[in-house]
């Protein structure tokens, strides 16, 4: 018991000095502002996303303004860090009773589980807690995306509110860095040139919050690092598969990000079997490294034996681990794209037509097609604006569409064409867009 305690009291350095320490709290996000608001209902509030995300970060956000803000007692809080071999070989119900023995708290206890997928069975618990309607207000977060939508999802339905953690977005780049934009239209130049050099810094080196107060020099290790313990914490500790194939797969996926891409294709470059390949493939977005996109039709099946596209969770993540031979700015603006419309919970597509005319992004709400988005970082080459124009003009006469959107590097203007608008917008501004 006194062993246990110990452990804890570790963790939870609050119990003896009122406060989080100010370097696990790092800077506000608007995550930080949602999940104050979701604190009061009795729903389990649970935190997926990739590793070193920012998720615990947030759990030591909201310790830190129940403490201050809510005026919660230290001794109500309790963090569980699953991933501190100490506490593997303890029950939750050991974990449980050790903190209610030993600090008597009194009223609602408010329990962080983090990284909860290294712990079995945790979900039975929770349930059991919850369905009893104890004092508990609870707390997850997990690295995993297949334990938080199938390994529990008969346990805890209709019991929790789950949220996705992002890596950084432009946005928040910009206000790390003490620029706030409110309207793109009335940027003045010497800020511009400031965006500009940021957002080329934001496609190379990514977004993951630790980054952003590490030197140039470190981060390419610390990418490098943050990989590693994906590929092995995540994936082959979790599911037995061969490191060294997997890690091979994923850089592959990675260097080819936007790139079609087919079980039968990958089948042929490693090598795989095609039920290895398509399990790998589960293993890797299950661990949020990589996302796929589909073909839309209104065939599920059409949209099943596509091939697919492949994006990955963090432009600086993917330039860690790509194997390349060129700045790969196209497809780095593209992927860009893709993690913002992941970031609003669009649902997306890519489509191409008959002939052969691709686009990028088809946005969905509900039954229709609302917009068509090509991303093309040089859109002043006459051969390459005829075939992204022409594909963009399959795409909307194809869905009714009356504008579409070309996002460039620096290219801003607006066209008729068919008589339809195309609007050609730099990327930091339709990045900033979105969240406006």
């Amino acid at each position: 018991m006194n062993e246990l305690v110990g452990i804890l009291s570790e963790w939870n350095l609050w119990w003896s000095t009122g406060r989080v320490a100010p370097e696990l709290t790092g800077k506000k996000r608007e995550y930080t502002r949602d999940l104050i608001a979701l604190i009061e209902p009795r729903e389990v509030k649970i935190l997926t996303g990739v590793r070193r995300g920012g998720k615990s970060t947030l759990f030591y956000q909201i310790i830190e303004w129940l403490l201050i803000e809510k005026g919660i007692t230290p001794r109500q809080i309790l963090l569980v860090n699953f991933e501190d071999e100490a506490l593997a070989h303890f029950s939750l119900d050991e974990i449980f009773n050790a903190y209610q023995s030993h600090l008597s708290p009194e009223g609602q206890v408010y329990l962080f589980l983090d990284e909860v997928q290294e712990k079995d069975r945790w979900e039975k618990w929770v349930r059991k807690k919850y369905d009893l309607k104890q004092a508990i207000n609870f707390f997850a977060t997990s690295s995993s995306a297949r334990l938080l939508s199938q390994e529990y999802a008969t346990l805890l339905t209709g019991r929790n509110v789950t949220s996705t953690i992002y890596p950084l977005g432009f946005r928040e780049i910009l206000q790390f860095s003490g620029i706030r934009v409110n309207d793109t239209d009335l940027v003045p130049q010497d800020m511009r040139n400031r965006i500009s050099g940021l957002l080329f810094e934001y496609l190379k080196d990514g977004g993951f919050p630790e980054l952003i107060v590490h030197r140039q020099s470190m981060r390419r290790r610390l990418l490098n690092q943050y990989f590693q313990d994906i590929i092995y914490k995540d994936i082959v500790n979790r599911y037995g598969c061969h490191p060294g194939r997997i890690k091979d797969l994923a850089g592959y996926l990675m260097t080819n990000v936007s790139s079609l891409t087919s079980f039968r294709s990958l089948r042929g470059t490693f090598g795989f079997g095609l039920n290895t390949i398509g399990e790998y493939l589960s293993y890797l977005e299950n661990a949020f490294l990589i996302y796929q996109l589909y073909f839309f039709d209104h065939s599920m099946k059409k949209q099943l034996v596509n091939p697919r596209k492949v994006y990955a969770i963090d432009n600086g993540l993917r330039n860690a681990v790509a194997f390349r031979f060129s700045q790969d700015m196209g497809r780095l603006m593209e992927n860009a794209v893709f993690l913002e419309l992941k970031r609003h919970d669009r649902e997306i597509y890519y489509w191409k037509d008959k002939r052969g005319k691709e686009v990028d992004f088809l946005v969905r709400k509900g039954m229709k097609i609302e917009s068509a988005i090509q991303v093309c970082a040089n859109p002043e080459d006459d051969k390459t604006k005829k075939r992204e124009l022409s594909a963009l003009n399959a795409a909307m006469h194809e869905f009714d569409l009356k504008e579409g959107i070309v996002i460039t590097l620096d290219v801003r203007h607006e066209l008729k064409d068919q008589g339809r608008k195309i609007t050609f917008v730099p990327l930091w501004e339709w990045l900033l867009q979105q969240d406006m």
